[in-house]
């Protein structure tokens, strides 16, 4: 089959060996894929996202077990936000049948374990025109819902679990530093939930009218006005959650420094560089700083009915399209936050 693959740390367009579907689960035919951060950091720092998956494993009595790490010596076809059309069964399938449109959570299981789809040697991803998951973690896109909207579930539930995460409700104000497709998640995240004042920051106007476009209340350029000035510009009201949604070196402790006493603070944004913070200042205004990743599969089905329903209208974050082949182009030009948000990958039929 054709695939983007990932290959001594550059994006290549080569035919690969087609996934089998084994007992339990199914093979679909990728139809949309969307190209995520994680990703572009992936092709970056791939050797630093190795190293700390290898230091911070799931311990036994977590509940989960660690899905097995890439092997960047072999070939790796990324692509975790997918939606696709099932083409063939394994053995013992009983929830999925043969040209249904499926999305699901991005990992497979088999008796070998755990494998993250899309960071696997062995369970490509939606860069390539097929995957194998697992039938048990399929969930049916709804008649009438596009499959390339369908396939925003999973960065849309990343957003979803952020808010869940936190302790923000209606009473609440929050700040989001970064719109990028983590913050916009969040800030949609937050409208749904009814909270009376979101302030948004991004260096990028393109963003920052995507911030507005999702349910921000305010945004501001960084460059011109730090996000906690335009909040407590705007009244300062209620108790402060600050989502930190950028992702680079002093980020988190750039909130410590801004936040007001008793907030809170979550990170979504995954740094892959050292940072460091000020723990004084953060215990002499007793912060409470936490840490999200992912979502639940409750969480990844919940945004899926979201979407279908309408509530979430997620067509502006779609801002461009490319075949397998333009997958490398599509990397670079990601580059630029004032020309796309989310490019899909939709290879040709």
């Amino acid at each position: 089959m054709k695939a983007a693959v990932m290959r001594h740390g550059e994006l290549v367009v080569d035919d690969i060996s087609e996934p089998r579907p084994g007992a339990g689960q199914i093979l679909v035919k990728t139809l949309a894929c969307g190209i995520c951060g994680s990703d572009l950091h992936a092709l970056a720092h791939g050797d630093l996202m190795v190293e700390m998956a290898s230091e911070a494993p799931m311990l036994p009595d977590e509940g989960m077990p660690t899905p097995h790490i890439m092997d960047l010596t072999r070939d790796v076809v990324m692509g975790h936000e997918f939606a696709a059309e099932v083409v063939e069964l394994g053995d013992n399938v009983g929830n999925s049948a043969v040209g249904d449109v499926v999305v699901s959570v991005p990992v497979a299981f088999d008796t070998g374990g755990l494998h993250a789809v899309g960071y696997s040697n062995d369970y490509p991803g939606g860069y390539g025109e097929l995957m194998v998951i697992n039938d048990l973690l399929a969930l049916k896109v709804p008649n009438g819902l596009s499959a390339r909207r369908a396939a925003l579930t999973e960065p849309m539930a990343v957003g979803l679990h952020a808010v869940n995460k936190s302790h923000v409700t209606p009473s609440h104000s929050a700040v989001v530093l970064g719109a990028g497709p983590v913050g916009l998640a969040v800030i949609a995240a937050l409208k749904a939930m009814g909270v009376n004042s979101i302030t948004a920051a991004d260096f990028s106007p393109t963003r920052r009218a995507l911030a507005v476009t999702m349910g921000a209340d305010e945004v501001v350029d960084p460059a011109a006005e730090h996000a906690l000035d335009a909040w407590r510009r705007l009244g300062g009201k209620g108790p402060l959650v600050i989502f930190e949604a950028v992702g680079v070196p002093g980020m988190i402790d750039d909130a410590i420094r801004t936040a007001p006493r008793g907030s809170q603070i979550l990170v979504v944004g995954v740094c892959m560089q050292p940072d460091s913070v000020r723990p004084f200042v953060a215990i002499n205004k007793e912060l409470n700083i936490q840490f999200v990743l992912g979502y639940d599969p409750m969480e990844f089905a919940e945004s899926l009915r979201r979407i279908a329903e309408g509530e979430l209208d997620i067509d502006p974050l779609i801002t461009g399209s490319v075949p397998i082949d333009g997958v490398r182009q599509a990397f670079a030009d990601l580059a630029d936050p004032d020309a796309h948000a989310k490019i899909l990958v939709e290879p040709a039929p």
